[in-house]
């Protein structure tokens, strides 16, 4: 069998398993930013210090099955505004909707954690912490695991269903220490914790920061295959080149919303000027060309 068939197979098998394995068929495979949102933020200002908000007047709407990256240097709000999302943070002012089937929910009338699949940033994990790999992921259906201080049959076959769909063998590595693991290999640990949940929205904190590229590009191919099965992600990111440019969606922010559209509308010279704080902000003028990469 030539390469590139095995390789075409191999992929196809990877998104059916993955597929099957956290979602049903009643996703839709494909998303426009037409279509109606499954998650509206109207005005969001917040702060971590009084009278100085790190985002202000955000808003955005995203479609269900869109994945989007929010684009942005350090300290532009892009982790801040995943928190509000989450659920971590309370805005100071504006309101978050999830527009669930058939229900619009505010801010305080849902519990987040049914719908919301949560991936932080990986530096911010301590890894001396004696916690293995299969109660990393548990962390995801605490809730569903009783009052035994032990997990359930059911429950290990189902964190090592969904360690598998991400290419880790949970028969292999579910009794290892999280600091053995290397750092896509602990990515993908927290990324199945979120997904054990079969979550409706999947937001990932710089998800592809500090891995090498094998790695970068296997954990990309996982997050379009989920994508492609339906699920919404909303991902931060400040590689330019890498990321950005590849994904169907992107917002850039510093503070405030800059652009959002594709990546040819808009990573522009103007715009990724005002968003790496080049230039003002307020500043009216011309998009400018694409910068080549």
């Amino acid at each position: 069998m030539t390469s590139w068939l095995w390789r075409k197979r191999r992929n196809t098998s990877t998104y059916r398993k993955i597929k099957d394995s956290c979602y049903s068929s009643s996703y839709n495979d494909e998303a426009s930013p037409n279509r109606n949102p499954v998650l509206s933020l109207r005005n969001l200002t917040y702060g971590y210090v009084s009278h100085r908000a790190v985002i202000e007047n955000v808003s955005l709407q995203i479609p269900k099955g869109m994945f989007i990256g929010l684009l942005g240097p350090s300290g532009s709000g892009k982790s801040t505004l995943i928190k509000i999302i989450s659920g971590l943070l309370k805005p100071w002012s504006g309101s978050v909707e999830y527009n669930l089937p058939n229900t619009t929910y505010a801010y305080k009338q849902i519990d987040k954690r049914f719908v919301i699949g949560y991936v932080p940033q990986i530096e911010t994990v301590d890894w001396n912490f004696p916690v293995t790999v299969r109660e990393v992921v548990s962390m995801g259906v605490w809730d569903r695991s009783g009052i035994s201080p032990f997990l359930s049959k059911n429950i290990v076959i189902e964190i090592d269903r969904v360690l598998d769909s991400l290419e880790i063998r949970g028969h292999e590595f579910g009794k290892r220490q999280i600091r053995e693991l290397s750092g896509g290999e602990q990515q993908r640990i927290f990324l199945a914790r979120a997904l054990i949940r079969k979550p409706s929205i999947l937001v990932l904190d710089e998800p592809i920061s500090g891995i090498d590229h094998n790695t970068r590009e296997k954990i990309l191919s996982i997050l379009k295959s989920l994508s492609k099965a339906g699920l919404t992600i909303i991902m931060t990111t400040h590689d330019l080149s890498g990321i950005a440019r590849r994904l169907p969606w992107v917002v850039c922010m510093n503070k405030k919303i800059i652009a959002e559209g594709t990546p040819s509308e808009v990573l522009t010279d103007a715009n990724l000027l005002k968003t790496y704080g080049l230039v003002d902000n307020n500043s009216e003028g011309d998009a400018g060309d694409d910068i080549a990469v």
